[in-house]
């Protein structure tokens, strides 16, 4: 059986400015794998990792796949999570949930990015 802190998970989202988010996502620490662009330098394909395993994949809104452009949800694990909730603020996002210790455990926040996907930052490890 697989516990939950094995899993990797890469959720599919797009954005209707992938420049833009490219810079904001690099602001919260995620990096580039692998960036996939058509010949009208749209993003059609995008690979980002997050430090402490796992990523994201996303592309342009444009594409046909994913229509759900400010529609999406994460929830970020990381050691400092405060740090990476202020990154994520001072890069433009705005504060849904204030950074609070949690009563389940770990401590966490939430914020919107620009264009209004919800972000979580926590430390708290489901078992």
């Amino acid at each position: 059986m697989t516990s939950a802190s094995d899993v990797k998970l890469w959720p599919a989202m797009s954005f209707r400015d992938c420049d833009a988010m490219m810079s904001w996502l690099s602001a919260i620490g995620f990096t580039e794998h692998a960036t996939y662009r058509d010949e009208r330098g749209e993003v059609v394909h995008a690979e980002w990792l997050w430090p402490y395993g796992g990523g994201i994949m996303f592309g342009a809104d444009t594409n046909g796949i994913v229509h759900n452009a400010g529609g999406s949800a994460a929830y970020l694990i990381c050691d400092d999570p405060d740090a990476h909730f202020d990154k994520a603020v001072a890069a433009g996002a705005a504060v849904v949930r204030e950074m609070a210790d949690q009563d389940y455990g770990g401590r966490g926040g939430s914020v919107t990015d620009p264009e209004g996907n919800q972000w979580s930052f926590g430390s708290y490890q489901p078992s």
